[in-house]
């Protein structure tokens, strides 16, 4: 006799929802392959202390294959997916096809520009590592190039740094530019006068930080501005060019740079693949997570639009990974012959760190502030690290800065930004 081969499972991305999948999966008497375009997994919550000189890129990153040690029907292939035929069930990866029983699409996001005009081309993103790197170099090369420069007007635009985006996101890396600003640079610059340097947060809305309690706003703000940060509400962005940010209502900030987390959507190979998306890019799926039409493919994470008491669900890596853990045992159902259930959220809160000593929390319907918050955000993102190495190097260096004012990654590694040199 001879045995059936096991349903094999395809899971394309390696991120929260994706790996969390993944290693789900491996539990079950499935084939599980797991493929990305990046041979590691990325710790996103900290991606912006890579971009702030405050961790080293290889403290948030695991290499993929390590974490599927241990599970031998698991699989991991490194490549991009090209094409996927729905309907022959079966994925082009670096021109080899890839047969799949189930699928699980948990390819992520990129930045959303809505449109502005120039955007793409002159703001920097903060979606991945190499995005991370190339910031911190431009960051670091506008202190290089200001400190050598007699023409005031341009050293002003140098030393102006605008981020776009009042969400979490932007306040975590406006507070941890500042610090690394009035702390590293301020020894490593002594002839610079830092009164010309600026860092400028703009958010359209009337508030920062718009899914948390009004209180918590008003703290961050209030933060934000001790720090020597700009804040400024219902700023609209109209244009970005290489020298200038315009705004709506007339305003010109002279910089050389923008940091844009204003916005993201659904990574745009879903709707070329022939998915249904929303405006936002996001595949509307099923409230089991699978695809209209194809029971067997599942989307989850940044890339699956989910509708829960009224609103949308958030592209944050708490959704992702219960995604991923849903339709891993939903598939896990399908296999023994039962029905797919439907995906309920568990909110377990929002935190946001804001510079040393002070972070807002929303938790579990416990709203606090300060250094009490802080702390809670500290263990919270270390505890969820991947590895005991990346959690001690992450700890040694929040050490090292918290207790010796240091930055230890202040290195130019990247001299060009999509074709455009840094020196702009």
């Amino acid at each position: 006799m001879t045995m059936a081969p096991r349903p094999r499972v395809v899971v394309v991305g390696a991120g929260f929802g994706g790996l969390w999948a993944a290693r789900t999966l491996a539990g079950y008497p499935l084939g599980v392959l797991l493929i990305d375009r990046n041979n590691y997994h990325t710790f996103l919550p900290l991606l912006y202390q890579v971009a702030a000189a405050e961790l080293q890129p290889e403290d948030i990153a695991h290499p993929v294959r390590s974490l599927l040690r241990g599970y031998p029907n698991a699989q991991f292939i490194f490549g991009r997916v090209q094409a996927l035929d729905l309907a022959s069930k079966s994925l082009e990866v670096d021109g080899r096809m890839i047969h799949y029983d189930y699928l699980i699409l948990a390819t992520g996001s990129t930045s959303y520009f809505f449109g502005v005009e120039g955007a793409a081309e002159n703001a920097f993103s903060l979606k991945t590592l190499q995005e991370a790197i190339t910031l911190r170099s431009h960051i670091l090369t506008q202190f290089e190039k200001a400190s050598d420069e007699q023409d005031k007007e341009v050293r002003h635009r140098l030393l102006t740094f605008s981020i776009v985006g009042g969400g979490p996101t932007g306040v975590e890396y406006a507070g941890a530019l500042a610090e690394l600003i009035q702390g590293s640079f301020r020894k490593d610059y002594p002839l610079l006068d830092f009164q010309e340097v600026r860092v400028i947060l703009l958010e359209a809305l009337e508030n920062l930080l718009p899914d948390l309690p009004n209180r918590l706003r008003e703290y961050a703000q209030r933060r934000l501005k001790k720090m020597g940060v700009e804040v400024r509400l219902r700023a609209k962005v109209k244009e970005i060019t290489k020298e200038s940010l315009f705004l709506d209502e007339g305003t010109i900030i002279p910089t050389a740079t923008v940091v844009w987390t204003a916005g993201v959507r659904g990574d745009p190979a879903a709707q070329a693949w022939g998915l249904p998306t929303a405006k936002n890019g996001q595949v509307e799926v099923l409230p089991s997570l699978q695809a209209p039409g194809h029971p067997e493919v599942y989307v989850v994470g940044d890339l699956a639009s989910v509708e829960e008491k009224g609103h949308h669900l958030p592209m944050i890596a708490p959704v992702a990974i219960q995604q991923g853990l849903a339709a891993a045992r939903n598939i896990g159902r399908q296999v023994v012959g039962l029905e797919p259930v439907s995906f309920r959220y568990r909110e377990r809160g929002t935190m946001v760190t804001i510079g040393r000593n002070a972070a807002v929390a929303s938790v579990f319907g416990w709203n606090f502030t300060g250094f009490l918050a802080w702390l809670v955000w500290l263990g919270v993102h270390l505890f969820n690290l991947i590895g005991f190495r990346n959690r001690l190097l992450v700890l040694i260096n929040w050490a090292w800065d918290y207790f010796l004012y240091e930055r230890a990654v202040r290195l130019i590694l990247v001299r060009e930004k999509r074709g455009i040199s840094l020196d702009r």
